[in-house]
Formats: structure tokens, C-alpha cells, sequence
């Protein structure tokens, strides 16, 4: 009822008529001095009760203060804010705020100790839950949800209806929700405040359950006593249960074998050990029977043989109990908590796949370009992944000179393009075009090439990592719910692999050149008895794959470090998502992306602590994938028709 009186006290606190002129704050103080000179935790909880009935003004900040041991008494008796420093103390008066000085001899700290100070601070609480101040108010909610606790249920309540800032009325209301599921003194309140948390995925709402369903572990001789969450089994470790058994002080502990050994070996008298002679110890039952013998005669500690310590598990029950002693709140807890973790698991399930489906959107742009020049050209280019380093030092360099993030990212895609769409058609005249037909030259060769341009990239740009940032509307993630949540630049990158892939569509399929590659990939003799000419198709196709990696190489550098090496990160990627989902095919390249994404995510869920692990599974899973489907997912007839 106190409790009651006094939540309502603070609640309309704000709205009692100020008594300064007849009484100020000093004279309230000076009439409980004792009190609060000296408190205890039973009594204070009286004299918060005169103060906040008297509604007088700076209340609030005399209890902040005086739970901050910041209230010092002079030697008439006279309280006043002090603030140490040195020999003297700067105060400040109580009602007018005028700032003195005087020398610290003579006064008296008040120095409440920690159960006053937790009863004043639950009081403070409950007077900023209805300040005028949203910083306030929403400093005092976050208390709530920090440390919860009965007497902060029925204030909080109170103040929900007319706090008019939207944001805090609703965490008041989560809030309230949590404490009535805990400490409301209703049953019916309990259990419905309970059921609405089943579909609350929230950690704290876990959190409160689960401090419902606290349990502690009792023995008992008799039936279970109480709220019994679980009783268990003790013949499924009957040496961990006995233990328990001795820890309780209703056994008596059972002696080792090593024990055995030692005790008959420091009880030898004439060749024997008590009437067993030394020579036939050389069984268990010989030495437990020599043992027993020591221990009738008071010797050594007793012997529990294996039928005593069942005979004892089998006198006892082994119990969980619910610390909450209603099975009704137990059981709509239990109830709302399974719930929650089905949600959870469903969850955890949605964030996983949108984890896949970002990682595939990456692999999807890292290989793109890679599937269209092995595709036409049947060119194992080595050098693939230092194209995507270009492009994020080109996205990095332009960021140099232009310091608006958005505009720069607009300007270093198309340059990356043109950058790396050079540097293609370069390599492809000086070295691809004379090692057609000789893949073990081309791969060395263009494997030299990536050393170069990754030593290149180290002599201009040093082996630290240089920044990409992304724009300001790109920081941050998409929270969809306390489990589910995506960044932003993840998101971007799987929207551009859907804008690259369109692009690539409508080429391949809308444009003249787009005929010509097809024609070359599926049979370059008859394209060129067509009138098509392979070698600027080969050309401008390693030129096109090049620039691409060049884009993607601007997208990937948002997200992942920009070093000389970073290309080497997603070579092998590249080439199994190229391999797996069929050589040439803009969805061969998708799928193959796709199913890397999410077996790489899956064997990381399995085994979270190990990535390198999940990568040598996933090369092995994709070996033996490519024993029974070594055209890929998506197969074309590719140049064979030529061959």
C-alpha cells in the first residue's frame, strides 16, 4: 500500500501545487533531518514519502544529489549541495542556488549507503518518468531497463497515457510489458502480460522469460516439493549425481581406485594387509576385500561399493525447481518461450539466407566478367581478380579528388569500366591473342601478368589498405528485426549485380555485338564463314569481361579492403562459381554464384569459428559436384560443335 501511495505521489507530483512560499525545500529537510542524516533502508522509504507528498520544488535534484553523496550539513544543521576542493567546499543553497564557500571543517557528507542509494535511485527514477524533460524521462526508462524492479511498475503505468513523445510511450509500454509478465501482483495480469511476449523475438523479452523460468537443482529423500520444472534421471551418470549426493553431506564420498592402492601400500604389516596376503592383491575384489578389513577396523575411510552408491541414488530424487512458485505462470511462460524460439529459428533462418544472397550478389559481380571471356574465348585468365583491384583503387583515387562520396562512386563506375576495359583489350593484343589453343601457356602467362600488376599496385599504392568509403546514406543496416538485419552497401551490391545483370542480358541478347558473341561461343568457324570476325569478338569480349571486373571491383571495395592482394581474395571464387554453374552462361554464372553463396554460409553456420574449414569443405563438395555434372548447372555446347 506504501508502495502504491508513493508511485502515486511521484506521478502527480508535476501536478501539485507548489508550497515554496509556505515551505521551502530547507525546512522540509529540517523537519526530517534525522532521517535523512543518518537513514536506513526500512526508514527511508518514509521519509521519500513526506518529501514527495510536500510537491516542492527541486526535490528531484536534492535526491539525485544526495544519492551522489553530493549534500554536505554545516555545523547548524543547514543542508546545502557541496562540491570538495581541498580544505574547503564550494556550496550551493539548497532552495536559492547563491554559490559560497567556506572551509570543510565542521561539516558533515552525507553518505547514504548502497540499499538507501538503490531506494532513493528507484524513487528518482519515478519522478523523472513524468519530467518534463525528454531527456529526462527517457533517461529514467533506460534505468527501468536496466535494473527492473517491482516498485517501478505501478509509477511507470502511470506515466504512459501522458508522456507525449511517441518513441518513449511505446518503450514504456514494452517495459511495462516486461515488469507485469515478472512482478504484477495478478496472476491473470502475469500470464496475459507473458502471452504477449510469444511473438516478441526481442533479447529482452527472451531475457524475461527465461528469468521466469529460473530453476535451481534440489535432492530430497521424499516426493519433490514445490513448482518442479524437471526431475531427473540418476542412472544416466550415476558418479555425478552421487557426487552431488556427498557435496549435499548425505553420502559418504567413495574412494579411487588410486586411494585404494595408496592405502593398502601404507598398510602392509608382515607380507599382508589385514588377513589378505600381498601376493593375492592382484585382483579388484582382493584389494576391496583388504580395504574393507582396513576399514572396520577404523584404518581408513569407509568403502561405498557400487551397490551401496545405487542403493543411495535410488533412496534420493534429483529435481529442478521453478524459483516461481506459480505452475500457471510457469506454464504460459514455457509456452511463450518455445513460441519465441520457433520465431527465433525462423529468423535466424530469413538472416542467414539474406547473409547467402549478399555473398552470392559478390560472387555473381567477381565472376561475371570472368565467365563471359572464358566463355567465348576458352581463356584461363589468371589476372582476373588484379582487374577488380584496379577498379577499387580507380573508385579509391577518385575519391581523392572529388570529396562528395555519392558523386564520386558515380564517376569511378564508368572510369573503372574504361580504365579496365583498356587495360583487357591491351593484354589481349600483346599476349592472349598469340596463346590461343595453348591453355597451360595462358594460364602461366596471365598468372605472371597478375604478379606484375599486383607488384605494381604495392610500388604506387603501398601495402596498406587505402579506404573506400561509401556515401553517408549507405551507412548502417536495414534492421528488420532483432535477428534480421542487412547493411545497406550489401544491399546496393546485390541491387548492381541485378542492374549488371540485366545490362548483360540485354547485350548478349539485344545487341548486334551481343549476336556476334553468342555466334562465337557456340561455333567460331561457321561465325566467321558468316562474315563475323573472332579475333575483334575475342577482343572486345576479354575488353567487356575486364570491365566489368572493373565495376565489380568498385562495389567490392565498398565493402572489403582495398589492397594489392585483395584480387587474389576472389580469384578462386570466381573460377568455381564459373566452373560450377557452366562455362559461358550469364545464368550458369547466377546459379554457380547462388549455390556458392549459400553452401559457403551454411557450412559457416555449422562451424562459425573456422572459415578456412568452410572453404575447404565447400571446394571439396564442389569436387565432387563437378564429377557428376562437369558441364556445370546451366551447360552449353560451348566450342565443342567447332572442335
Amino acid at each position: 500500500m506504501r508502495r502504491l501511495c508513493l508511485a502515486l505521489l511521484v506521478f502527480l507530483w508535476p501536478f501539485v501545487p507548489h508550497q515554496a512560499a509556505a515551505q521551502d525545500l530547507q525546512t522540509l529537510l529540517q523537519q526530517n533531518a534525522d532521517e535523512i542524516t543518518s537513514p536506513s533502508r526500512r526508514s527511508v522509504g518514509e521519509v521519500l514519502e513526506v518529501l514527495a507528498a510536500s510537491g516542492v520544488e527541486g526535490l528531484p535534484v536534492f535526491l539525485e544529489r544526495w544519492s551522489d553523496k553530493g549534500v554536505w550539513k554545516d555545523p547548524e544543521g543547514l543542508f546545502f549541495f557541496g562540491e570538495a576542493q581541498g580544505d574547503t567546499l564550494q556550496l550551493t543553497d539548497i532552495d536559492t542556488g547563491a554559490v559560497s564557500a567556506a572551509e570543510k571543517d565542521g561539516f558533515t557528507q552525507l553518505k547514504p549507503n548502497g540499499g538507501v542509494r538503490r531506494v532513493i535511485g528507484t524513487t528518482l527514477v519515478q519522478f523523472q518518468l513524468s519530467d518534463p524533460d525528454p531527456d529526462r524521462r527517457r533517461s529514467a526508462v533506460e534505468a527501468i531497463g536496466r535494473s527492473p524492479s517491482a516498485e517501478q511498475l505501478e509509477p511507470l503505468q502511470a506515466s504512459i497515457e501522458n508522456d507525449p513523445d511517441p518513441v518513449i510511450r511505446a518503450r514504456k509500454e514494452q517495459l511495462a510489458v516486461f515488469l507485469s509478465a515478472q512482478f504484477s501482483d495478478s496472476t491473470d495480469e502475469r500470464i496475459a502480460a507473458i502471452e504477449s511476449l510469444s511473438s516478441d523475438t526481442s533479447v529482452e523479452a527472451r531475457s524475461v522469460l527465461n528469468r521466469i523460468l529460473s530453476t535451481r537443482s534440489f535432492i530430497t529423500a521424499g516426493e519433490p516439493e514445490g513448482n518442479v520444472a524437471m526431475i531427473k534421471d540418476a542412472s544416466e551418470d550415476p558418479e555425478v549425481f552421487y557426487a552431488r549426493l556427498v557435496e549435499e553431506g548425505l553420502a559418504q564420498a567413495r574412494v579411487s581406485a588410486d586411494d585404494i592402492r595408496a592405502a593398502l601400500e601404507g598398510n602392509i604389516s608382515d607380507g599382508r594387509v589385514g588377513t589378505v596376503p600381498v601376493a593375492q592383491l592382484g585382483t579388484d575384489a582382493a584389494r576391496e576385500r583388504a580395504y574393507t578389513e582396513l576399514a572396520d577396523a577404523g584404518t581408513v575411510p569407509p568403502f561405498v561399493t557400487t551397490a551401496a552408491r545405487d542403493a543411495a541414488l535410488a533412496a534420493h530424487r534429483f529435481y529442478d525447481r521453478y524459483a516461481e512458485t506459480d505452475s500457471q505462470v510457469t506454464d504460459a511462460a514455457r509456452a511463450a518461450l518455445t513460441s519465441v524460439e520457433q520465431r527465433v529459428a525462423v529468423a535466424q533462418t530469413a538472416d542467414l539466407a539474406l547473409d547467402a544472397l549478399s555473398l552470392a550478389s559478390i560472387y555473381f559481380l567477381a565472376a561475371i566478367g570472368l565467365a563471359i571471356t572464358f566463355g567465348v574465348m576458352g581463356v584461363i585468365n589468371m589476372a582476373h581478380g588484379e582487374f577488380i583491384m584496379m577498379g577499387a583503387y580507380t573508385g579509391y583515387v577518385v575519391q581523392l579528388f572529388i570529396q562528395d562520396y555519392t558523386i564520386s562512386i558515380l564517376v569511378a563506375l564508368p572510369l573503372a569500366f574504361a580504365l579496365t576495359f583498356g587495360a583487357g583489350v591491351t593484354m589481349e593484343r600483346l599476349v592472349i591473342r598469340h596463346l590461343y589453343h595453348r591453355p597451360l601457356e595462358t594460364l602461366l602467362a596471365t598468372f605472371g601478368i597478375s604478379i606484375a600488376l599486383q607488384q605494381l599496385a604495392k610500388n604506387i599504392f603501398g601495402t596498406q589498405a587505402r579506404p573506400l568509403t561509401s556515401p553517408g546514406w549507405l551507412d548502417g543496416a536495414w534492421i528488420i528485426s532483432d535477428v534480421i538485419q542487412i547493411s545497406y552497401i550489401r544491399i546496393a551490391i546485390f541491387v548492381l549485380a541485378l542492374v549488371f545483370l540485366a545490362l548483360i542480358l540485354f547485350v548478349l541478347k539485344k545487341t548486334r555485338l551481343g549476336l556476334e558473341v553468342r555466334a562465337v561461343t557456340q561455333n567460331p568457324g561457321m561465325a566467321a564463314s558468316m562474315g563475323i570476325n573472332p579475333e575483334r569478338i575475342n577482343m572486345l569480349t576479354f575488353g567487356f569481361g575486364s570491365g566489368i571486373a572493373g565495376i565489380a571491383g568498385v562495389a567490392i571495395g565498398l565493402y572489403a579492403k582495398v589492397t594489392s592482394e585483395m584480387g587474389a581474395d576472389y580469384i578462386v571464387q570466381s573460377f568455381m562459381t564459373v566452373v560450377v554453374g557452366g562455362v559461358g552462361n550469364v545464368w550458369g554464372t547466377l546459379a554457380g554464384a547462388s549455390l556458392i553463396g549459400f553452401l559457403q554460409k551454411g557450412i559457416e553456420w555449422f562451424n562459425p569459428a573456422n572459415t578456412l574449414a568452410a572453404q575447404t569443405y565447400m571446394i571439396l563438395f564442389i569436387i565432387l559436384f563437378i564429377q557428376f555434372r562437369p558441364r556445370g548447372i546451366v551447360a552449353l555446347k560451348g566450342r565443342a560443335a567447332a572442335d
